[in-house]
Order: C-alpha cells, then sequence, then structure tokens
C-alpha cells in the first residue's frame, strides 16, 4: 500500500492531501510535534513526536527506512526531502513541486546561499505567499504521483 507522511506541523495542505489520498486508497500518517487534528479514517493516522530538535524528520525517515514500499513526504524541508529521496521515497512541496534527484542539489545550493545572505543581514523576508495556483500544482502533482506509484507498485 502505498502511504504519505506528512511533515504536518507547518504543511498548508493536509486536507489537500486527505481528499487526494482517500480517493486513491493511500494511507496518510501526519507527523507533527504537537497534536493536530485529523479525519476520522481507517487510512489517517496521527504521530506526535517529541519536541527535540528534527524529532519529525526523523521519524518520517526512520518509517521510509523500517517499511520499505512506496512511501511520498510531503515537506517543505529541503534537508528532509533529500534524505528522503536518498531512501527512494517520492517528495512534494506544499507549493507543488516535487523534489527530485535532480533538483535537490540546486535546492540545498540555494538554501545555503540564502542562510549564508540572512546571516549577513543582506536579505530580509521569506518565499513568496502560499497561492491558489501552489494549492491547484499541489493537487494536481499529488494524484500525478500516487498515479505513478500505484503503476509501479504491486496491488496488495
Amino acid at each position: 500500500m502505498i502511504r504519505i507522511l506528512i511533515d504536518a506541523d507547518a504543511c498548508p495542505v493536509k486536507e489537500e492531501t486527505y481528499k487526494v489520498a482517500l480517493r486513491h486508497n493511500a494511507a496518510v500518517v501526519v507527523v507533527s510535534n504537537s497534536p493536530i487534528r485529523v479525519p476520522q479514517s481507517a487510512l489517517i493516522s496521527r504521530k506526535v513526536v517529541g519536541d527535540a530538535f528534527d524529532a519529525a524528520d526523523d521519524w518520517i525517515v526512520e518509517a521510509i527506512e523500517s517499511t520499505g514500499g512506496a512511501s511520498v513526504v510531503i515537506t517543505g524541508d529541503i534537508l528532509l526531502a533529500d534524505r528522503c529521496l536518498k531512501l527512494g521515497a517520492s517528495v512534494v512541496a506544499p507549493n507543488g513541486k516535487p523534489f527530485t534527484t535532480a533538483s535537490i542539489g540546486g535546492a540545498i545550493a540555494t538554501r545555503a546561499i540564502m542562510a549564508d545572505l540572512r546571516a549577513g543581514g543582506d536579505i530580509v523576508g521569506g518565499p513568496p505567499p502560499f497561492s491558489k495556483q501552489d494549492r491547484s500544482r499541489f493537487l494536481s502533482t499529488l494524484d500525478e504521483t500516487l498515479v505513478r506509484l500505484t503503476r509501479v507498485s504491486p496491488k496488495a
């Protein structure tokens, strides 16, 4: 069974993920540092991890390692995306842009450059506001990813 792992604390597309997952009969695990309300469904569960640095990230990586199978990770965390890609998971950002093995190196480099610029006081601000186009792109990308994985993964 395909499983979706959501890095949920700051994820703006949890509801969208539930809808697409239920349509594809994919299990969803909502991973967070504090309790988050999830719909009542046999396919949707939550995992509250401790508040240690990267606790949610570490739990997601361990879940991919321990169960294998087809996993999709929803995260905006570039370093978590890199860890998950190395384990063979598909990774989608909340804005709908997929992280791939071809794109992750550039994303990590850009992240490092931006951190250096912010540390030097050169750049103030963050990413652009989340938009309707981001939400639409996310729905489309997640659906396409699940369709692709369903074709590749044998049905249980």
